[in-house]
Protein backbone atom coordinates (compact mmCIF):
# COMPACT_ATOMS: atom_id res chain seq x y z
CA UNK A 1 0.00 0.00 0.00
CA UNK A 2 1.33 3.33 -1.01
CA UNK A 3 1.84 6.03 1.58
CA UNK A 4 -0.67 8.36 -0.08
CA UNK A 5 -3.41 5.69 0.07
CA UNK A 6 -3.30 5.21 3.82
CA UNK A 7 -6.23 6.23 5.97
CA UNK A 8 -4.12 8.63 8.03
CA UNK A 9 -3.04 10.50 4.91
CA UNK A 10 -6.55 10.62 3.48
CA UNK A 11 -8.04 11.99 6.67
CA UNK A 12 -5.47 14.72 7.28
CA UNK A 13 -7.22 18.03 7.60
CA UNK A 14 -10.54 16.53 8.62
CA UNK A 15 -11.48 17.44 12.13
CA UNK A 16 -12.11 13.95 13.54
CA UNK A 17 -9.90 11.68 11.37
CA UNK A 18 -12.61 9.09 10.96
CA UNK A 19 -13.61 8.71 14.60
CA UNK A 20 -16.95 10.49 14.32
CA UNK A 21 -17.49 12.98 17.09
CA UNK A 22 -14.20 14.50 18.31
CA UNK A 23 -15.02 13.48 21.86
CA UNK A 24 -15.04 9.77 20.94
CA UNK A 25 -11.29 9.64 20.35
CA UNK A 26 -10.23 11.75 23.29
CA UNK A 27 -8.91 10.22 26.52
CA UNK A 28 -9.65 6.64 27.50
CA UNK A 29 -13.38 7.04 27.99
CA UNK A 30 -14.31 5.67 24.60
CA UNK A 31 -12.53 2.38 25.27
CA UNK A 32 -13.88 1.85 28.79
CA UNK A 33 -10.68 2.83 30.59
CA UNK A 34 -7.03 2.19 29.92
CA UNK A 35 -5.53 -1.28 30.05
CA UNK A 36 -7.35 -3.82 32.16
CA UNK A 37 -9.57 -1.22 33.84
CA UNK A 38 -13.16 -2.39 33.92
CA UNK A 39 -12.23 -6.04 33.75
CA UNK A 40 -14.80 -6.83 36.45
CA UNK A 41 -17.41 -4.56 34.90
CA UNK A 42 -17.82 -3.49 31.28
CA UNK A 43 -14.97 -5.64 29.93
CA UNK A 44 -16.05 -8.76 31.83
CA UNK A 45 -17.18 -10.72 28.77
CA UNK A 46 -13.85 -10.01 27.05
CA UNK A 47 -11.94 -11.21 30.15
CA UNK A 48 -13.97 -14.41 30.41
CA UNK A 49 -13.39 -15.19 26.75
CA UNK A 50 -9.77 -14.13 26.21
CA UNK A 51 -8.04 -14.22 29.63
CA UNK A 52 -9.92 -16.66 31.87
CA UNK A 53 -7.00 -17.00 34.34
CA UNK A 54 -6.52 -13.25 34.80
CA UNK A 55 -8.59 -12.96 37.98
CA UNK A 56 -8.48 -15.16 41.07
CA UNK A 57 -5.80 -16.92 43.04
CA UNK A 58 -3.77 -19.85 41.82
CA UNK A 59 -2.08 -22.51 43.89
CA UNK A 60 -1.54 -22.35 47.62
CA UNK A 61 1.11 -21.54 50.20
CA UNK A 62 2.13 -24.18 52.67
CA UNK A 63 1.92 -23.23 56.34
CA UNK A 64 5.25 -22.17 57.84
CA UNK A 65 4.96 -24.88 60.48
CA UNK A 66 5.14 -27.53 57.75
CA UNK A 67 7.92 -26.03 55.63
CA UNK A 68 11.36 -27.31 56.60
CA UNK A 69 14.43 -25.36 55.53
CA UNK A 70 17.25 -27.86 55.71
CA UNK A 71 20.86 -26.77 55.57
CA UNK A 72 22.34 -29.30 53.20
CA UNK A 73 25.75 -30.32 51.97
CA UNK A 74 27.00 -32.89 49.49
CA UNK A 75 29.48 -35.72 49.83
CA UNK A 76 31.52 -34.16 47.01
CA UNK A 77 32.00 -31.00 49.11
CA UNK A 78 33.19 -33.07 52.07
CA UNK A 79 35.60 -35.02 49.87
CA UNK A 80 37.09 -31.88 48.31
CA UNK A 81 37.36 -29.87 51.51
CA UNK A 82 38.39 -32.44 54.10
CA UNK A 83 41.70 -30.60 54.72
CA UNK A 84 39.90 -27.33 55.41
CA UNK A 85 37.49 -29.13 57.74
CA UNK A 86 40.47 -30.56 59.64
CA UNK A 87 42.05 -27.11 59.98
CA UNK A 88 38.85 -25.59 61.33
CA UNK A 89 38.44 -28.41 63.86
CA UNK A 90 35.19 -29.66 62.37
CA UNK A 91 36.66 -33.02 61.37
CA UNK A 92 39.13 -35.23 63.24
CA UNK A 93 41.47 -37.85 61.86
CA UNK A 94 41.86 -41.13 63.74
CA UNK A 95 44.06 -43.59 61.94
CA UNK A 96 42.92 -43.93 58.33
CA UNK A 97 39.43 -42.55 58.88
CA UNK A 98 38.09 -39.04 59.33
CA UNK A 99 35.37 -38.43 61.93
CA UNK A 100 32.83 -35.70 61.30
CA UNK A 101 29.85 -34.75 63.51
CA UNK A 102 27.62 -32.67 61.26
CA UNK A 103 24.98 -32.20 63.95
CA UNK A 104 27.29 -29.62 65.58
CA UNK A 105 28.16 -27.78 62.35
CA UNK A 106 24.65 -26.57 61.53
CA UNK A 107 24.07 -28.93 58.60
CA UNK A 108 20.93 -31.04 58.75
CA UNK A 109 21.14 -33.21 55.67
CA UNK A 110 23.78 -34.95 53.55
CA UNK A 111 23.10 -35.42 49.84
CA UNK A 112 24.90 -37.64 47.34
CA UNK A 113 26.10 -35.20 44.68
CA UNK A 114 29.79 -35.46 43.78
CA UNK A 115 32.36 -38.13 44.47
CA UNK A 116 34.32 -39.07 47.56
CA UNK A 117 37.38 -41.24 47.99
CA UNK A 118 38.32 -40.67 51.66
CA UNK A 119 36.82 -42.85 54.42
CA UNK A 120 34.50 -40.75 56.60
CA UNK A 121 32.60 -41.64 59.75
CA UNK A 122 29.75 -39.13 59.73
CA UNK A 123 27.01 -38.37 62.24
CA UNK A 124 24.16 -36.45 60.62
CA UNK A 125 20.42 -35.88 61.17
CA UNK A 126 19.39 -37.08 57.68
CA UNK A 127 21.10 -38.45 54.58
CA UNK A 128 19.94 -39.54 51.17
CA UNK A 129 20.34 -43.20 50.19
CA UNK A 130 22.84 -42.20 47.47
CA UNK A 131 24.97 -40.31 50.00
CA UNK A 132 25.01 -43.30 52.35
CA UNK A 133 25.95 -45.59 49.48
CA UNK A 134 28.85 -43.36 48.38
CA UNK A 135 30.22 -43.00 51.92
CA UNK A 136 30.02 -46.77 52.45
CA UNK A 137 31.78 -47.45 49.12
CA UNK A 138 34.61 -45.13 50.17
CA UNK A 139 35.12 -47.17 53.36
CA UNK A 140 33.23 -44.97 55.79
CA UNK A 141 30.00 -45.11 57.75
CA UNK A 142 26.99 -42.86 58.19
CA UNK A 143 25.24 -42.74 61.52
CA UNK A 144 21.89 -40.98 61.53
CA UNK A 145 21.27 -39.06 64.73
CA UNK A 146 18.04 -39.78 66.57
CA UNK A 147 17.72 -36.19 67.82
CA UNK A 148 16.68 -35.09 64.36
CA UNK A 149 14.39 -32.07 64.34
CA UNK A 150 12.30 -33.68 61.60
CA UNK A 151 11.83 -37.04 63.33
CA UNK A 152 11.09 -36.61 67.01
CA UNK A 153 9.85 -40.18 67.36
CA UNK A 154 13.45 -41.43 67.07
CA UNK A 155 12.72 -44.14 64.51
CA UNK A 156 15.76 -43.50 62.34
CA UNK A 157 17.98 -46.54 62.28
CA UNK A 158 21.75 -46.69 61.92
CA UNK A 159 23.24 -47.44 58.53
CA UNK A 160 26.87 -48.38 58.30
CA UNK A 161 29.34 -50.38 56.30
Amino acid sequence: MAQKDRKTAKLRGSRTCGYGNAQKHRGAGSRGGRGMAGSKDQKWSWIVKNKPDYLGRKGFKRPKSIVKNHRITNVGYLGRNIDALLERGIAKKEGEKFHLDMTKTGYDKLLGSGSINVPLDIIVFAASPKAIEKINNAGGTVKLSKQSPENESGQISENGG
